[in-house]
């Protein structure tokens, strides 16, 4: 997710460097010399992954976000498609996250979507509480999921997605917890292009317990309820998700195919944090249940340096 239920997101704004015209005329058909401090504010994919990738892996936090902000969900992603190809780790799921109603029109998109490392999937161990690596200064969170596992490859020409398609091809469907991570501590507040330019602010996913007889008795999928410190935070449900985890598969599937990434049998997709946003801080503990099917405790700690 990008935001919290009730949070205001601040108008943003293109800050694209102003392009350099040329005209028709022959005389004027020659290459273009860009001054080097307008250079230097240019947008530039590479170089924003590039920065995100490193503070990652050196376990530092990003004081404001590395260069001029992307101009739309497009050249979010074309961040992150770089920030992919650096990080040393295969992708082998995605989350999906909700923009707020009131930026929906402007971004023209509904969700954001982020890739999920196998270096980064977890599972929780009931005697332990998970460890999440949180960057000092950066942002982290806890979030309850309905995780699908898909049951078989998508094919990589199908471009537009129901939801009852996309169902078709899942195998399971699981509980879990997202541990939303950044080392950028505004991700949030700066919104859904920045969100989707560091790996949709996504750091790990504890993956639960298969759900019983999920497709037959869709009723019987249990609740969620979210504890930090022992406090209860947000609660929620398969319909706490807009359209239901189903909707966020659809998109999921249709955006990874316009990128060229069909999902392969095995790969996981977090549908969305149906209980809400959870900031966790190093030394927290947090608790996440799922009625009597799972409880899944973790633990906030120190991120350090790859």
């Amino acid at each position: 997710m990008c935001s919290r239920p009730g949070r205001e997101i601040p108008a943003q704004r293109s800050e694209y460097a102003p392009r350099v015209p040329l005209t028709d005329r022959p005389e004027d058909k020659k290459p273009v010399t860009v001054p080097a401090a307008e250079a230097a504010t240019a947008f530039d994919p590479a170089a924003v992954a590039r920065q995100f990738v490193e503070a990652r892996r050196g376990a530092r936090a990003l004081p404001e976000f590395p260069g001029p902000l992307p101009a739309d969900m497009a050249a979010g992603y074309l961040v992150q498609e770089q920030a992919i190809g650096l990080w040393p780790d295969k992708v082998v799921g995605w989350k999906v996250g909700r923009i707020p109603l009131e930026l929906q029109a402007a971004l023209k998109a509904e969700r954001v979507m982020g890739p999920i490392f196998a270096g980064h999937v977890w599972q929780p161990d009931p005697a332990v509480p998970t460890p999440l690596p949180v960057i000092a200064g950066g942002f982290a969170a806890v979030e309850a999921e309905y995780i699908y596992r898909m049951g078989r490859d998508t094919p990589a020409d199908k471009l537009d997605w129901t939801p009852q398609e996309a169902l078709d091809f899942v195998g399971d469907l699981l509980v879990g917890v997202e541990f939303a991570g950044s080392p950028l501590a505004t991700i949030n507040v700066l919104g859904p292009r920045v969100v989707a330019s560091d790996f949709g602010n996504n750091a790990g996913q504890i993956l639960g317990r298969v759900v019983p007889n999920w497709r037959e008795r869709p009723d019987l999928i249990p609740p969620c309820h979210a504890y930090i410190e022992g406090k209860l935070v947000g609660e929620g449900s398969p319909a706490s998700i807009p359209g239901g985890p189903p909707a966020s598969l659809a998109f999921l599937l249709s955006a990874c195919a316009a990128r060229g990434r069909a999902l392969k049998a095995g790969d996981l997709v977090t549908t969305g944090a149906a209980s809400g946003i959870h900031d966790i801080e190093v030394g927290q503990t947090a608790r996440i249940t799922f009625g009597d099917l799972e409880e899944i405790r973790c633990v906030a700690i120190p991120a350090v340096p790859a």
